[in-house]
């Protein structure tokens, strides 16, 4: 059985037509977004990259139920002023069905700076790292990671190049971000850590 270091099945809405991205050695790539609701009732908007393949025997409408397997990737975007780590999910398989919503994530690599541990004003334990998990031709996505509690508290003893294994969900977050023109809305995206596992060649 293949070992899996980088897995996301997404079951949601589509929120909108897919949109010509970018063309790679002769194939065609299309963005679009996903709602996936939380059982809390927010809905996290994450962005899908597909293949035209994929998408080119089907009529993809905005409202339609779709699930998605794929991996979670991360493209450094870089201009003269600014330099942003862009995450979203590439598709592998795409098939429109009705269900309930998943958002299940599996990732494993090294991390590839020290972990941030940290409290909330109350006292809910986070830990922030990065992982490299590695891609064919030697190859890295760098994804940011969030943890709680428990977990939060053992990864935070982890250091750099230490293997981890984490099983979570790819959650959205708006936040505001002060430049020089003024404030401006983004979105961040990260995995948060449903559980962790330090793996034994790290001990």
């Amino acid at each position: 059985m293949e070992h899996i270091t980088n897995c996301i099945v997404l079951h949601g809405q589509l929120q909108d037509i897919p949109q010509f991205s970018h063309e790679n050695h002769g194939r065609r790539f299309f963005r679009f977004c996903m709602e996936v609701p939380r059982l809390s009732g927010a809905v996290d908007i994450l962005p899908v990259i597909a293949e035209e393949r994929l998408i080119a025997d089907q009529q993809l409408w905005p409202g339609e139920e779709y699930t998605i397997t794929g991996q979670i990737r991360s493209h450094n975007c870089r201009t003269e002023v600014s330099r942003r780590l862009l995450v979203f999910v590439f598709a592998t398989n795409l098939i429109c069905e009705s269900g309930e919503a998943v958002n299940d994530v599996v990732l494993e690599g090294p991390l590839c700076r020290e972990p941030t541990f940290r409290r909330t004003p109350l006292g809910r334990e986070i830990c922030d790292v990065m992982l490299a998990v590695p891609r064919a031709f030697r190859r890295a996505d760098y994804l940011p990671c969030i943890l709680w509690g428990r977990t939060a508290q053992e990864v935070s003893a982890c250091h750099t190049r230490d293997k981890i294994r984490i099983c979570g969900r790819l959650q959205s977050r708006v936040y505001t971000k002060l430049t020089d023109t003024g404030p401006i809305e983004r979105t961040a995206y990260e995995i948060s850590a449903l559980s962790a596992e330090i793996l034994d060649d790290c001990l």
